[in-house]
Parts: C-alpha cells; structure tokens; sequence
C-alpha cells in the first residue's frame, strides 16, 4: 500500500465501495463517476503507479479478470457491447496514479464517444516508426 493513494484505501477495504468482486489480489468497485451503467474499475491492492510498474503476472490475471467480469456485465446488464479501458500518464487521462483497469458496457446509442479520429501516415513512417519502436 502506498501512503496516501485513495485506490490503495479503496482496495483494501479502508474506504467503502460498491464492490462487485474482490479476492486476495484484487477489488473491482463501481465507478462513482461512470460514463455508462455498469462501468467499474479493476484495482490492485497492492500498488503500482501504471502499466509500467505492475507485475507482469500481475497484469495478466487483470486481463482474466476483465475477461471474466466483461462477459457478467453484457450477459446480466443486456449491454451491446464493452470497453476496456487503461491510462498510462496524464496525457494518455491517468488522474489516479495507481493501476486500474476500466469496465465500461456499451449500449446502443448510449452518448459516449470512446473513440479517436483515425490519423494517416504513410508506409515509410510506419516502418521508421516500427523500427523506433524495436529500437
């Protein structure tokens, strides 16, 4: 736990949530701001700040766990679909900075645009990007 995160409170019980799963690595709670019905965040209890610092085992039992928790969430709330969702840094909408994992049903013509707007790039910038990339 690191001292003063409100996720790391969250997560290990000292604030309140609407819970709607929990075991020993994990709780995933509601959104108090939610974009659509349904939308939760998947927290660690132990802490990392992002994707960067998280355990890679870490990481994948959070990618089962949205698997798992995405398939209740369209059966059971009838949504049309399912974002998931996750912010490294400010610029890329970070404003937690412990790792958390967005659930967000979608429904028909539910208002949210959690979408970008397709850029162009040539074949010769995407082979220098992907060597840039590699390194």
């Amino acid at each position: 736990m690191m001292e003063g995160c409100i996720f790391c409170r969250i997560a290990n019980g000292e604030i309140p949530s609407k819970t709607i799963y929990e075991d020993e690595r994990f709780r995933v709670f509601l959104d108090l701001g939610p974009a659509t019905k349904g939308h939760a965040l998947i927290v660690p209890k132990a802490h990392a700040s992002d994707l960067f610092e998280l355990p890679e085992d870490t990481a994948a039992a959070a990618m089962k766990l949205a698997k798992k928790l995405g398939e209740q969430m369209v059966n059971n709330l009838r949504a049309d679909g399912l974002n998931v969702i996750q912010n490294n840094g400010e610029a890329a909408g970070q404003t937690v900075k412990h790792y958390h994992l967005h659930l967000i049903p979608r429904y028909k013509d539910d208002g949210q645009h959690i979408l970008w707007n397709p850029g162009e790039v040539s074949p010769e910038e995407l082979d220098l990007i992907a060597a840039q990339i590699k390194g």
